[in-house]
């Protein structure tokens, strides 16, 4: 079975270019009674391969982090067998409330999902200087990376055999 795994894994790159075109990332943290609390986050990838989010600074997420700060974090896309693939992420997250950092994350996250133009970066940092004390930032710092690409298996026919 490690063979089989090892043979699906997917390479440091290509983890990388999943991370950049996946539009959802699940985080999971543990809740305050011990149960995993999973919420999809829109992230975004730094030019080092860091991914960050940001949040309320009273959100669940941050409040569950504050008291254990591991967490767990799933990307995958596909919608037949053979088309599968995904990463698991796990390590533990930094909380960061330094303003620009805030401010950087969300302008980082309008690019992508909303389509902001890059000249307009600065302007919408400097706007929303305002309301980012009241947010943090979410850097994960990874551990541990499992990933799979079923389009790997040698005879995939479209479903498990």
């Amino acid at each position: 079975m490690a063979n089989e795994r090892a043979s699906i894994a997917l390479t440091a790159a290509e983890v990388d270019a999943l991370l950049r075109a996946a539009r959802t990332l699940v985080l999971v943290t543990n809740g305050p009674d011990g149960v995993p609390d999973p919420v999809p986050m829109w992230f975004v990838v730094d030019e080092g391969g860091a991914v960050w989010m940001r949040t309320y600074a009273k959100s669940q997420k941050v409040r569950n982090l504050e008291r254990d700060a591991r967490f767990a974090a799933l990307v995958e896309t596909g919608d037949r067998y053979v088309e599968l693939r995904g990463a698991q992420l796990s390590g533990t997250v930094a909380i960061v409330d330094d303003v620009d950092t805030v401010c950087e994350v969300f302008a980082g996250l309008l690019v992508r999902y909303e389509g902001l133009d890059p000249e307009h970066v600065d302007a919408v940092k400097a706007a929303y200087r305002e309301r980012a004390p009241k947010q943090r930032a979410l850097r994960l710092d990874v551990t541990r990376t499992v990933s799979w690409d079923h389009g790997k298996q040698a005879g995939v026919s479209g479903g498990p055999e």
